[in-house]
């Protein structure tokens, strides 16, 4: 979907300037990040962890386009966070109504990571709708 929510201030962010690996957990799945190949998707703000997952077939519940305007892309930074751009107003405002958040917690739309270190993401157990129409 992308795009922005004109209600809510552009989010701040650098994007990475070399390349890094994210793994998403509980699948054990590693993807190698390549700043070139930036932006992968539509999905969130470019080079946001949503953006990357959705760009390489990994599902996040992402309701409203990844455009900070629900907490369905709720993930927790197990390692890496100190990489991300910081949590804005509007992102914390959602993840005021989001499951099971902790001080890792952050929207996957509105994370970007600027490459200096790797991250480690975990999906929630919640967060993973198994059951998806077929893309036309």
């Amino acid at each position: 979907m992308g795009g922005s929510n004109p209600y809510n201030e552009p989010a701040k962010y650098e994007l990475p300037k070399r390349p890094y690996t994210i793994t998403f957990l509980p699948l054990n799945k590693v993807v190698e990040v390549d700043p070139a190949q930036i932006p992968y998707s539509r999905d969130g703000l470019k080079g946001s962890i949503l953006e990357i997952a959705m760009g390489h077939d990994i599902d996040v519940d992402h309701a409203c386009g990844g455009v900070c305007a629900c907490s369905t892309c709720h993930v927790i930074v197990r390692e890496g966070l100190s990489s991300c751009n910081e949590a804005s107003d509007a992102e914390l405002d959602q993840l005021d109504n989001a499951r099971g958040v902790g001080p890792k917690s952050r929207l996957a739309c509105q994370a970007v990571a600027n490459g200096s270190c790797n991250l480690v993401v975990e999906i929630p157990t919640w967060n993973r709708n198994l059951v998806r129409e077929e893309h036309h």
